[in-house]
């Protein structure tokens, strides 16, 4: 009876392992150049406004995960940003432009946000009361928390039509808020000014040339503000979608050196509700699209405002609360971590992504407050992924994505691999740009015929010969019993899974740095060579 059921067993399985491709490849690192170069803290998670009655489809997945209400007394949510040893949060989001501080001589009444048919995506003003402003920066305080906040920038401007908003920005609320931060030594990182208040807008626009001015203003209060002051925060703006016309404009207006970086939003995948949302995460086309957005808006900051950095202010891939039973899944990092490496490569300095919790889309369970697969994915690149990006490239099909780091805190190299194809598996050697140029100029052979015994030639990335194997790091992510919805992420066959909140170890396995690379069907992987020779890493 047992031999029957082994033998049915493996006779129900054939089809899946005929239907298995192997793709044997080269990845080429050149670890001599730096293609682009990220801020140390990368990785940036959102807070949002979003009140529990928030609704998108039928279904309110918010919560009470506001900066207004969210459990900072919550064991699990203290140790999940404790992991990273350095997070960045940027409070912001739609709502922002209708909060008011509740301090200082605010003339209008301080309530909570509540639904209304005619106000701003069909909510009221809302408050943030110093109280809860305090509780907020003793909790970042605590598990070390490096804060972007994003300002109201339509105080005081009135609807002129449809959706354009004119007038002088009244900064009093702002300036107010801003002294109580500093009275208590509250260390903000960046004040950003605005949420998608560009281009057309979502929900609200306002002109290039006034937002323009309003920044020079705002740099001006942050100076006088700041003056004498150790550390001085930086101003990032416009937190909305690029539109190249309105970005240009919004940089000759405000001039050299008041912007210190650019953030925009994406939302490439398009609504929550798509019911084409995972082919499109598993499309190689259709992830590589958004590589224009981010080529744009480098070309417009080196040609009109050299002195400032890209931002990914705010990105959760399906809008509208994201998409559900698909954001919060191991799917989901498949564009997640395609978006990080690809956003790195276009000089990119900073990608925070909606949400830390709330909505489908937040790293961490809006009610439990466990860690969804992302959330590892976001940690495991914040711990191994440094701020130098080089160049690589290979001889893979598209749906093989590959991006190459400096190690983080360590000599070395780091790899990216995540594998989109349904049925094929790669194996790939790893060379290095180095050794073939080298091999290239002993042979004095051209290069693309190289690259056919490449395998023979040089079958290592190490500095130096060594009598001990020399081992590299793997870490390889699947979704648990090869689900690709599942809210499990498992690493090197192990699911990681919260014990009383604690984040489980990360562990690598090691192997011998002169073997293939395996990537199954449908994962990713990060590969730490840490003897590979890169000059450009220092």
């Amino acid at each position: 009876m047992e031999f029957r059921l082994i033998l049915f067993l493996f006779v129900a399985s054939l089809p899946a392992i005929l239907a298995e491709e192997i793709s044997h490849g080269t990845i080429v690192v050149d670890g001599t150049t730096t293609v682009a170069q990220t801020d140390d803290n990368f990785i940036c998670a959102t807070i949002d406004w979003w009140p529990h009655d928030k609704c998108d489809y039928k279904q309110c997945p918010w919560h009470y995960t506001s900066a207004i209400n969210l459990d900072l007394t919550h064991p699990f949510l203290a140790k999940a940003v404790q992991a990273f040893n350095r997070l960045r949060i940027r409070i912001g989001g739609s709502l922002q432009d209708q909060v008011l501080y509740n301090v200082g001589n605010l003339k209008s009444p301080c309530h909570p946000f509540r639904q209304m048919k005619d106000g701003l995506f069909g909510f009221s003003k809302g408050c943030l009361h110093m109280e809860r402003w305090d509780q907020l920066n003793h909790f970042f305080n605590a598990t070390g928390v490096m804060l972007t906040f994003s300002l109201n920038a339509l105080h005081g401007r009135h609807k002129i039509r449809r959706s354009l908003w004119g007038g002088d920005w009244d900064s009093s609320n702002a300036q107010d808020f801003m002294k109580y931060t500093i009275s208590k030594g509250y260390q903000i990182d960046s004040w950003e000014f605005g949420n998608e208040l560009s281009g057309n807008g979502v929900g609200a626009h306002v002109l290039a040339s006034q937002y323009g001015k309003d920044l020079i203003y705002l740099k001006k209060i942050i100076n006088e503000l700041y003056k004498g002051s150790q550390y001085k925060p930086s101003l990032v703006a416009p937190g909305g979608f690029f539109d190249q016309e309105w970005f240009v404009k919004l940089l000759q207006i405000s001039g050299s050196s008041i912007l210190d970086a650019m953030s925009h939003h994406i939302y490439n995948l398009g609504a929550g509700v798509d019911p084409k949302l995972i082919s499109k995460i598993l499309d190689p086309n259709h992830l590589s699209k958004v590589a224009n957005t981010f080529s744009n808006l480098t070309h417009v900051i080196r040609r009109h405002g050299p002195w400032a950095s890209a931002w990914v202010g705010e990105s959760g891939g399906a809008y509208n609360s994201g998409g559900p039973h698909v954001s919060d899944t191991f799917v989901n990092s498949f564009w997640y971590l395609d978006q990080l490496g690809m956003a790195s490569k276009y000089h990119t300095k900073v990608y925070c992504r909606q949400t830390l919790i709330g909505g489908n889309y937040g790293l961490l369970n809006a009610t439990t407050y466990v860690p969804n697969p992302d959330y590892y994915s976001a940690l495991l690149w914040h711990r191994l992924m440094g701020k130098v990006v080089l160049a690589v490239d290979s001889d893979a099909s598209s749906f093989l994505r590959t991006y190459a780091h400096c190690s983080k805190g360590r000599a070395g190299v780091t790899l990216l691999l995540i594998n989109l194809s349904k049925q094929t598996k790669f194996i790939m050697d790893v060379q290095n740009s180095i050794n073939i140029k080298l091999a290239v100029k002993e042979e004095n052979i051209s290069p693309d015929s190289f690259t056919h015994s490449l395998k023979k030639t040089f079958s290592w990335v190490g500095v130096k010969a060594s009598d001990e194997p020399l081992l590299r790091e793997e870490y390889h992510l699947t979704p648990k019993n090869g689900y690709l919805q599942s809210r499990t992420m498992v690493l090197n066959g192990v699911p990681l899974l919260t014990d009383a909140g604690n984040i489980p170890r990360l562990d690598p396995i090691r192997v011998n740095v002169m073997s293939p690379i395996s990537l199954a069907p449908l994962s990713i992987a990060f590969i730490v060579f840490p003897n590979f020779d890169a000059p450009a890493c220092g």
